[in-house]
């Protein structure tokens, strides 16, 4: 199957089924939604904010939240807003939404009704529709962005937008493989076409919507360079269709030298391969998100991870920052959690700001330069596939993956190999343990198999499957490597 850049008639002729799929689709106009958000003042555009953001060398700070009831999810919003601080504001999705199933959304809002507290983990969007979505945008005075984890976002995508959030996070890739079993690519990448279409549309009419692919995956030790490929994958895809304010992710890692190195090659390859592909008219802004892995149950020891993040954001200047709480180990956390560690963050950020850190020892450089090598080696591969596609990057990244080209590391999805697994190395990096397919040079995957064997003969054993358990588990037990006892 062949997925192409999708011309505006076949868009026009799809948004009738995809209005249709739900009732509060009906109320949905584009040309109405175009007003709305032409009225949103300056200081609420998500787009602008980022920018903003980056010409003033400034780290943003944004929650993640959602509940399922309209007036709840307010007071939520201006709560954080006002006693966390946000520059930035979510809109959590929920998940019965993240997965098309609005009937049993619509009896989850019923019986949160009844309860009179949320019995959703986040906000039933389309449920709510135009009119109630637009209430949320309304009552507070800080850009919004939709956060959910939707392999189909197209309705989603319709009522919010037309709502008058200023930005939509997710991709075809990436809210995906990381959320789902069994989607296609193909079906996924070319439902994201459509998503990416609707704000190229509004971009048209001079409304820019920004447009964040999810960085993290997985969350767990995911190798710098995969998680780059795929985001500037997405990013070109998002591109295609008219997309001009992009912000590219990337998930704490937690070895210092390694995330900022990280951080600095993303926006740096990202750049060279929107502008080689044709690109010229886009922004590009860089998002970290705190430690996505297991926290510790101590609210105290929570602190010193997130306090870790805020620190790693500051130093690689980071645009935004996605903040974690400290009841992480416990659920969905409180209102008061969330705008602590918005608080926290925000303090450490302030700190910083007085005493700006250009980190780059020795290590640091070297694997700036080692992760460069190995996004480029990564998107060349995709790209030679896409030569023979005619120019098509959607069918190539599915066609990646499937080859195993890219492979994400503990991904559910049976469209992914699985095959790849990482591990630390004697310093806290992330390196690949078992590369699968990934199509890294026999140099690159020796680089990383001599780093891991210098970690077995410090910890007195053989690389094997067990340090990486030990791994995953280390943070939330206070360490970064999972060493043996």
């Amino acid at each position: 199957m062949s997925i192409n850049p999708l011309p505006y008639d076949n868009f026009i002729e799809e948004q009738s089924d995809v209005l249709s799929s739900w009732p509060t689709g009906k109320d949905v106009s584009f040309k109405e939604g175009v007003h709305g958000q032409a009225a949103i003042p300056e200081t609420k555009r998500f787009s602008i904010a980022m920018e903003n953001a980056k010409k003033k060398k400034k780290t943003l700070i944004q929650p993640r939240a959602g509940v399922a009831l309209v007036d709840d999810h307010i007071m939520l919003l201006n709560y954080l807003e006002k006693e966390g601080e946000a520059d930035l504001l979510p809109t959590t999705i929920d998940a019965y939404t993240r997965q098309n199933r609005y009937a049993e959304a619509q009896n989850g809002i019923a019986r949160s009704q009844s309860a009179g507290t949320s019995l959703l983990n986040g906000f039933p969007a389309v449920n709510h529709g135009v009119a109630e979505c637009r209430r949320v945008t309304e009552s507070v005075t800080k850009p919004v962005q939709v956060r959910h984890g939707t392999p189909d976002a197209r309705l989603l995508a319709e009522i919010t937008l037309a709502a008058g959030f200023t930005s939509f996070e997710g991709g075809g890739i990436s809210y995906n493989i990381p959320y789902t079993k069994k989607v296609p690519l193909e079906k996924s990448i070319r439902d994201w076409q459509y998503v990416d279409r609707l704000c190229g549309l509004y971009e048209n009419e001079g409304i820019s919507i920004n447009r964040e692919p999810f960085g993290p995956l997985t969350g767990t030790i995911v190798p710098p360079c995969l998680s780059h490929a795929v985001a500037i994958i997405e990013g070109i895809l998002a591109l295609e269709q008219g997309v001009k304010s992009i912000t590219l992710g990337y998930g704490q890692g937690g070895c210092i030298a390694q995330d900022t190195a990280a951080l600095r090659s993303l926006r740096t390859i990202a750049e060279k391969w929107f502008t080689q592909e044709g690109f010229s008219d886009f922004s590009l802004t860089i998002v970290f998100h705190q430690w996505m892995g297991g926290f510790p149950p101590d609210e105290a020891r929570a602190f010193s991870v997130i306090s870790l993040g805020s620190i790693v954001a500051a130093m690689s200047g980071a645009e935004k920052v996605i903040v974690k709480t400290p009841h992480e180990a416990m659920g969905i956390p409180t209102r008061e959690a969330n705008a602590q560690g918005l608080r926290n963050t925000r303090q450490i950020l302030k700190i910083m700001e007085d005493q700006p850190i250009n980190f780059q020892n020795e290590a640091s450089i070297k694997e700036e330069q080692i992760i460069t090598e190995e996004v480029n080696q990564l998107l060349h591969a995709v790209r030679s596939v896409h030569e023979k596609e005619k120019k098509n990057w959607a069918t190539a990244a599915a066609k990646a993956f499937s080859s195993g080209i890219i492979d994400i590391p503990f991904a559910p999805s049976v469209y992914n190999n699985g095959k790849c697994m990482p591990m630390r190395d004697n310093n806290g990096f992330i390196r690949i343990f078992q590369p699968g397919a990934v199509a890294l040079s026999e140099n690159i995957l020796s680089y990383h198999r001599e780093k891991l064997e210098e970690r077995a003969r410090a910890e007195g054993r053989s690389v094997s499957f067990q340090m990486i358990t030990d791994d995953i588990y280390a943070i939330s037990k206070g360490k970064l490597i999972g060493r043996p006892r």
